[in-house]
C-alpha cells in the first residue's frame, strides 16, 4: 500500500466546486488508487497533542472545527466507523519503536483534516478510520520516525494519509489574488524538487534547508503529516506529485504519493 500526503487547503473544499483539488479527490478511486484499503489512518494537521494519541471509538463523529463558514458545511456528515483495532496496532507499533507514551482518546471523532478529503475520496463512509495526532513541540525528524514505526501497516492493507497543506500561512491569504506570491511559489517548488529527488533528510530539516520556510509554515502542524507519510513509505520510497493547484495566492494544494521500492 502506498502512502500519501494530501493538501486539504480550506474547509470550503467540502462544497466549492470551483476548486481543482475537489475534483482531484473525487476522482481518487478511478485515477489514483483503485485498491480498497482495509482501514484508513489519517495524520491530520488539526489534531495537536503533547504526546502521540489515537482515537479509539466504534463510530466516528464529524467535528466542525472551523468557524464563520457557510451554514451548509455544518450539516455535512461523514459517519465512518471507527478503527479500534487499527488504533491499538498503531499504539503497539509506536511503543515498540521507543515512543514511550501513546495515549488513547475514546471520545474524539474526525476533524475536518480527515473527513473533508475522505468524503470526496470515499463518499460511502464505509471504511473504518482512525486518526493519529501530531506533536508541534517536536520536529520533522520525530514525525518521520513516527512514520517509519508505522511502515508495517502498509503490508496490512492500511491506507496511511498525511493531511495538511504544502503551504499554510493564514495571515497571507488573499481572496483577490490571481497570481501566486513569490515566497509561496519558491517554497512549493523547493518542496517538489526535494521530494522528487528523494532528499528526505532536507525535508526533515526544512526550517534550515527550505527558502521562506517560516513564511510558508509559521507553525508546523500542516507540514508534519508529510513527514509521517514519508517515513511510513521508507527511505528508498519514490515520491510522485499527483495533484497541484493554488488558491488565495499562497495556498498550495500540492499532493504526493510515496511508493516503496526494493532496496
Amino acid at each position: 500500500m502506498d502512502t500519501f500526503y494530501i493538501s486539504h487547503g480550506s474547509p470550503t473544499l467540502s462544497i466549492d466546486e470551483s476548486l481543482p483539488a475537489r475534483h482531484f479527490l473525487k476522482s481518487w478511486k478511478e485515477k489514483v488508487m483503485g485498491q480498497r484499503p482495509t482501514s484508513i489512518l489519517v495524520i491530520s494537521a488539526h489534531w495537536e497533542t503533547h504526546e502521540p494519541t489515537v482515537n479509539v471509538v466504534p463510530q466516528n463523529d464529524t467535528i466542525y472545527d472551523f468557524y464563520g463558514f457557510p451554514k451548509s458545511m455544518y450539516k455535512l456528515k461523514y459517519p465512518a466507523p471507527g478503527a479500534t483495532e487499527l488504533a491499538k496496532r498503531v499504539k503497539e507499533l509506536l511503543m515498540a519503536s521507543n515512543f514511550k507514551s501513546v495515549k488513547e482518546d475514546k471520545k474524539r471523532g474526525l476533524d475536518h483534516g480527515a473527513w473533508v478529503p475522505l468524503m470526496l475520496m470515499y463518499p460511502e463512509a464505509d471504511i473504518p478510520v482512525c486518526q493519529l495526532s501530531v506533536q508541534t513541540n517536536r520536529d520533522g525528524s520525530y514525525h518521520y520516525n513516527m512514520g517509519r514505526a508505522l511502515a508495517p501497516l502498509r503490508e496490512e492493507g492500511v491506507l496511511i494519509i498525511g493531511s495538511g497543506s504544502a503551504t499554510h500561512n493564514l495571515r497571507a491569504l488573499n481572496p483577490n489574488s490571481e497570481t501566486v506570491v513569490p515566497w509561496a511559489y519558491e517554497f512549493d517548488t523547493w518542496l517538489k524538487e526535494a521530494l522528487l529527488d528523494g532528499r528526505y533528510e532536507d525535508i526533515n530539516h526544512y526550517e534550515e534547508k527550505a527558502p521562506h520556510a517560516r513564511e510558508a509554515h509559521p507553525w508546523p502542524e500542516h507540514f508534519y503529516p508529510l513527514h509521517v507519510a514519508m517515513g511510513a513509505a521508507g527511505e528508498n520510497a519514490k515520491a510522485k506529485l499527483i495533484h497541484h493547484s493554488w488558491s488565495l495566492g499562497t495556498l498550495s494544494y500540492a499532493s504526493y504519493q510515496f511508493t516503496t521500492t526494493a532496496t
